[in-house]
């Protein structure tokens, strides 16, 4: 696989375990597999990203199949929309601890997937489970990838730049994305707000792509009282939710609530 230096741009090239470009910036292959391209001038914090607790949290709601409708949806749609014969190659943006990633990789033929987070604790982990797949550390906002490199690109609830999209793409290349539907865990926001709004589902603007097409992905979730409350844990409204809230979740044996999901296919301008 091959990358551009974060901090030249120049395009790095790997001997033995270390990336190297002409300016002699290097980076090391980690024990786990994945490589840090996210050099310490280009975070906000610290450790950006999800922590360890967040990370256990989502693997574990995402480990017991609540999302799995929506993967499913997302996969099939990739698999129709990627080469078979040719090899291609598939990002995952905001890619955790590599439970899409790893699922995309397994279903499709001729593709190598990608997983980029700028969670060094959540790719760590995707690296040591899932060593078919490449996994780096890196920004959504600069990505690491040489123009017209990547033939598809997923998004399931990351943000990142339109223009970095519209440069790393191939022309007739894909960006897949997935945001929250309309009703997108409308129970739970009942719990928090006097008055719930339905969401807004706006089509984005991507420069240089055009969408497509707009699927949606909607079913009924039963949630135990450990997956409620991490599912609230992951949602960014759970600092607002009330005591109240937190303790029906804690106390209940089957919470009902909706899962709404928009997936939109966007395709480069020719």
């Amino acid at each position: 696989m091959s990358y551009l230096c974060p901090l030249c741009q120049q395009p790095l090239s790997l001997t033995e375990r270390t990336y190297k470009c002409a300016s002699n910036h290097q980076f090391d292959v980690a024990k786990e597999g994945y490589v840090n391209l996210l050099p310490v001038q280009h975070k906000r914090s610290k450790d950006p990203g999800d922590n360890k607790e967040m990370m256990q949290a989502r693997r574990q709601f995402l480990n017991g199949g609540h999302y799995q409708p929506m993967r499913d949806a997302v996969s099939d749609l990739l698999r129709g929309l990627i080469s078979k014969e040719d090899s291609t190659q598939l990002l995952d943006i905001g890619c955790g601890e590599g439970y899409y990633t790893s699922y995309f990789d397994a279903q499709m033929a001729n593709t190598k997937v990608i997983g980029l987070d700028i969670s060094k604790i959540a790719i760590r982990y995707a690296a040591k489970r899932y060593p078919a797949c490449d996994f780096l550390v890196a920004s959504s906002q600069r990505l690491p990838f040489a123009d017209d490199q990547l033939d598809a690109v997923v998004r399931i609830y990351a943000p990142c730049n339109g223009e970095e999209l519209q440069r790393t793409v191939k022309s007739g290349g894909v960006v897949v994305t997935v945001t929250p539907g309309p009703r997108h865990l409308y129970r739970l926001k009942e719990g928090i707000y006097s008055e719930v709004k339905l969401h807004d589902v706006a089509v984005e603007d991507l420069p240089g792509f055009a969408l497509e097409a707009e699927h949606s992905v909607a079913y009924p979730m039963t949630l135990n009282s450990d997956d409620a409350t991490t599912l609230l844990q992951m949602t960014p409204f759970a600092w607002r939710a009330p005591e109240t809230l937190w303790q029906t979740l804690k106390d209940t044996t089957a919470f009902d609530c909706e899962a709404d999901f928009t997936l939109r296919v966007y395709r480069k301008n020719a």
